[in-house]
C-alpha cells in the first residue's frame, strides 16, 4: 500500500528503470513485510539542473545516477523503516549497480482515512 515516487536524472534506458522499480518493490515487500501485489510506483525523470541534492553537512557525493524515494505509506516501526532504508541500499547497489550515496529515501507517513484505491471509497475504512 505505499506510494512510492522515483524520481530520476534522464538518461536511463527503459530496462534499467523498470530494474529500479522492480527492485525498490522487493525491498519494500521484504522490508515492510507487505503483499507481493501492493505495489504502486511513480517514476519521473529531470534533466540534472532541476534537481539539486545536497548533502546536509554530511559529506556525501552525488552523481548524475541520484535516485530520490518518496514513500507515502501507513505508520510503520522505526526498526522497519531502518530495515527498509539498508535493504533498498543493498539492493539497489546489487541489482543497479546504484552507488548508495546516489540514495536518498524520505517516508510521508498517513491514516487508513487518507485512502481510496478506486470506486469513490476508503477502502481501509470499510
Amino acid at each position: 500500500m505505499p506510494l512510492v515516487y522515483i524520481d530520476l536524472i534522464e538518461g536511463r534506458d527503459p530496462a534499467q528503470v523498470r530494474s529500479l522499480l522492480d527492485t525498490a518493490h522487493e525491498a519494500l515487500v521484504e522490508a515492510l513485510e507487505l503483499p507481493p501485489r501492493d505495489r504502486y510506483q511513480v517514476v519521473s525523470t529531470h534533466p540534472a539542473r532541476e534537481i539539486v541534492a545536497w548533502d546536509t553537512g554530511l559529506g556525501i557525493r552525488r552523481s548524475d545516477q541520484l535516485v530520490i524515494v518518496h514513500i507515502v505509506s501507513r505508520r510503520r516501526a522505526r526498526q522497519l523503516k531502518q530495515k527498509l532504508y539498508a535493504l533498498l541500499a543493498d539492493k539497489l547497489q546489487k541489482a543497479c549497480g546504484l552507488n548508495p550515496t546516489d540514495l536518498i529515501v524520505s517516508i510521508t507517513e498517513n491514516d487508513d482515512e487518507d485512502w481510496s484505491f478506486g470506486q469513490g471509497r476508503a477502502q481501509f475504512l470499510t
